[in-house]
């Protein structure tokens, strides 16, 4: 039995290939209508067959070239046919997926698991509008493919992206919705309603959302607006310094660290020191200095209890993981943290990115100094210091 089961498949592949070669030397001979039938009849084959992924290649070189003669209508319904056919040839999927008419390529961009993401990335860079918005809509979305779209989609595009639960955001891809969202009350309430949106990036958009949108966050996301109203950024001054800036100590501190910055000598090794010999003042008005940020926030952002702030803050003036472990040491109770902790603290600082971290920071600077010129005027040389 298990030899006729061999020679029944041997036969069928050698009668496939000699199937595909003599219909390969007919494409050119045949008429518009003969091409049709043979298209069919060689996307039927292959569909109901089971063969190398050599010979799909071939299936795909022979149906390439027979769809290059049909018109728009028959190539769009082999683009539906082929879109959910899981071993569908690469060479016929791209060909189609780059088609000008969207009904051609809009099956295959929307469901064909055969596109590789840096396929999509190139159709988004290439092709119109109604492209991206069929790619918007598939299953699932890597970052890299996100990223374009978010920069290069319209509107419609965007909203499409950022309701898709199966669309995975870059740091990158968040910040640069919530440029996109304002002025636009959906788009904002959509990206805010994201279960994915870091925190830090929904605190951006409830600033900056109108009065609607806010309330209607609020009533959504009840848990995220409770986590904000007790962050560093929304509460300024509610956490006194363990030693008070009324103190004397508090006045010498502020004279030599601010000497040390307007001399040049304020970088991360001063943070550092200052950190591991526990000096909590000193280390405050260093790092308000260097991030151009009032000393409650940063006394805040050592002290809360979730550290995100502060990793925000190191990351930003690009410091090592050794000097943000003192600061985190430094602001822990009782200066002490758990191997797990230290750990978890670890990773979350290994994904935070420079640059998107320059940028929250920046935001935050917006909001603690508007209309401080002065302090507009610190944030260069802060972050050239690091």
């Amino acid at each position: 039995m298990r030899a006729l089961l061999q020679f029944k498949t041997t036969k069928k592949v050698t009668a496939a290939n000699t199937f595909l070669r003599d219909l390969d030397e007919a494409v050119s001979r045949g008429t518009p209508e003969s091409r049709t039938r043979a298209l069919w009849h060689t996307t039927d084959l292959m569909i109901a067959g089971r063969f190398s992924d050599d010979e799909i290649w071939t299936f795909g070189e022979v149906i390439g070239r027979l769809a290059d003669e049909i018109e728009v209508a028959a190539r769009a319904q082999l683009a539906r046919r082929l879109a959910r056919f899981d071993n569908a040839p690469v060479n016929i999927i791209h060909k189609l997926a780059f088609d000008d008419a969207i009904e051609v390529a809009g099956p295959i961009l929307q469901e064909s698991e055969r596109l590789e993401p840096y396929a999509l990335v190139a159709n988004v860079c290439t092709k119109g509008q109604t492209h991206l918005l069929a790619i918007s809509k598939r299953k699932s979305i890597e970052e890299t493919v996100t990223d374009v779209l978010v920069t290069r989609g319209n509107q419609e595009v965007v909203k499409s992206v950022v309701s898709n639960d199966g669309a995975r955001f870059s740091d990158f891809g968040f910040l640069h919705m919530i440029t996109r969202a304002e002025g636009d009350s959906i788009l904002a309430e959509q990206l805010g309603l994201r279960q994915d949106i870091p925190r830090h990036v929904f605190q951006q958009l409830i600033a900056k959302a109108s009065d609607d949108v806010r309330k209607r966050l609020e009533r959504e996301r009840p848990a995220m607006v409770e986590q904000i109203q007790t962050s560093v950024t929304d509460v300024a001054g509610e956490l006194q310094s363990k030693f008070g800036p009324v103190s004397r100590g508090y006045f010498v501190a502020k004279r030599v660290v601010a000497t040390q910055f307007r001399q040049g000598n304020l970088n991360e090794n001063s943070i550092s020191i200052y950190a591991r010999s526990h000096k909590l003042e000193e280390v405050t008005i260093g790092l308000s200095l260097l991030c151009a940020l009032p000393t409650d926030v940063i006394e805040r952002a050592l002290l809360d209890r979730n550290r995100e702030m502060l990793l925000i803050l190191a990351k930003a003036l690009d410091f090592s993981w050794a000097t943000t472990m003192a600061l985190l040491f430094l602001g822990a109770k009782d200066h002490r943290i758990t191997a797990k902790e230290l750990s978890d603290l670890e990773s979350e600082f290994g994904r935070l990115n420079v640059e998107t971290s320059r940028s929250v920071l920046e935001f935050y600077q917006s909001r603690k100094h508007a209309g401080d010129d002065k302090s507009v005027a610190m944030r260069k040389p802060a972050l050239a210091a690091s």
